[in-house]
């Protein structure tokens, strides 16, 4: 009896080091892609964010394909029914992608983190009535504090770019679609993480590249000035690799995580963005106001945090009566 308590109990300390740690690398992965896509795209004018979307999903590819091949993950073959066992997540995928650099290049980095915030409340809604989960009182003013924090900030935003509210607006709603859908894909557990992440790059890196032929993007990419800069080759390499780097984190996270836990951790590693970009990207406009509802943003970040990851788990351990297990072995044998 005693060595079954102990198994309950460190299985409990796994399970919290598991929360804890894949939101941790999610949220560190986050902030580094978040930064480098922003020197990419603004500090050295990128001209498609679309390009450098299609060189993360085909890095994805490549090391998902090589690492099957080495034995290293294991994830279904493809065959006929593999895209409708996915769908719509290579939709929901690429949305969130494109828009989200989109949002990157167009927005100084303050006000992209602050408009993001937007996802979370769309993520706890989109909770609420597909998976049927009814987050505390406590969570909900956090996530409120947030947007409001949001919605002052961007009514005395003086970069204001339309064109780039749309895409952080539509790539919100994709993110609170992507960590719901995941969620339920991860549960059904056809695919896997593994397969969920090579067949969402598989099935919408073509299109991807049709939609950036036909726009003249990667014309404009050829006739890029910077391809001979090694500084700018190690960003734009660094910016595929981080693409894969994320999306692992993210279906990490999300598994051992709540979707709008992950959707809050994303905009959590933005208190760090939302102050070095004020500095990175030299973008940003200060004005009293717009800098009063970030720092509401952020105290509603904070708060979230704590609510959430300082729940212990029951230190009450259920015991199950000697009669019941020997019952149970009997039925075994």
């Amino acid at each position: 009896m005693a060595g079954f308590v102990s198994t309950m109990i460190s299985n409990q300390h796994n399970t919290v080091f598991l929360r804890i740690g894949s939101a941790f690398f999610y949220g560190i992965a986050s902030l580094m892609i978040t930064i480098v896509n922003k020197t990419v795209l603004t500090s050295y004018s990128f001209p498609s964010f679309q390009v450098l979307g299609i060189g993360q999903m085909l890095t994805t590819i490549i090391v998902l394909y090589i690492a099957k091949k080495l034995r290293y993950v294991d994830f279904p073959d493809l065959e006929v029914s593999t895209f409708k066992k996915i769908w719509p997540l290579p939709i929901i995928f690429i949305g969130n992608m494109i828009f989200g650099l989109g949002g990157t290049k167009q927005l100084s980095l303050p006000m992209f983190t602050a408009l993001r915030r937007f996802s979370i409340l769309m993520t706890m809604i989109a909770e609420y009535y597909i998976l049927g989960v009814k987050p505390r009182a406590s969570v909900q003013i956090s996530v409120y504090t947030m947007v409001l924090g949001a919605i002052l900030a961007a009514s005395n935003d003086l970069a204001f770019n339309l064109e780039g509210y749309i895409f952080i607006l539509l790539n919100d709603f994709f993110t609170a679609a992507n960590g719901v859908c995941m969620k339920k894909k991860l549960e059904s557990k056809e695919l896997g993480k593994y397969g969920l992440m090579y067949y969402n790059s598989l099935f919408m890196v073509l299109p991807a590249s049709a939609i950036a032929s036909w726009s003249g993007d990667i014309k404009h990419v050829m006739e890029f000035q910077y391809w001979t800069n090694t500084i700018f080759l190690i960003h734009f390499m660094s910016s595929c690799v981080m693409g894969f780097i994320l999306s692992y984190s993210v279906i990490l996270c999300t598994l051992h995580n709540s979707a709008l836990t992950t959707t809050i951790i994303g905009c959590l590693k933005n208190i760090s963005v939302t102050y070095l970009g004020m500095i990175i990207g030299g973008d940003y406009i200060f004005s009293w106001l717009n800098f009063v509802g970030l720092n509401l943003s952020v105290i509603g970040s904070l708060i979230y945090t704590w609510v959430t990851f300082r729940r212990q788990e029951p230190t009450e351990v259920k015991y199950t009566s000697l009669r019941t297990v020997e019952e149970g072995k009997t039925q075994i044998v």
